[in-house]
């Protein structure tokens, strides 16, 4: 489809456009919402939590703040219980 025509009755009638991607446009644009959907169109896509998102990032640096924190300081800093924390440091993940 034109996209010159989908952004013009868009913009006509942005109510009528489907949740989520009425917000995607109001924050990113049309064309935003155009590449999300010609990329992933008509697929089922999962999409993780944030924390999900850079859960190695946040392991990979209370693995190398374990030798100057504990437990408890990691947990409360990176949201991890205890035994999450004992998990990664035993597992190396």
């Amino acid at each position: 489809m034109n996209n010159a025509i989908l952004r013009h009755v868009a913009t006509l009638h942005p109510s009528e456009i489907m949740t989520p991607f009425d917000a995607i446009m109001d924050e990113y644009g049309f064309d935003a919402v155009c590449t999300i959907v010609d990329v992933l169109g008509g697929a089922t896509v999962y999409i993780p939590s944030k924390r999900t998102v850079f859960l190695g990032c946040l392991a990979k640096e209370a693995r190398k703040e374990f030798a100057t924190l504990t437990y408890k300081d990691l947990t409360k800093k990176y949201g991890f219980t205890e035994r999450q924390l004992r998990r990664i440091f035993q597992n190396g993940k």
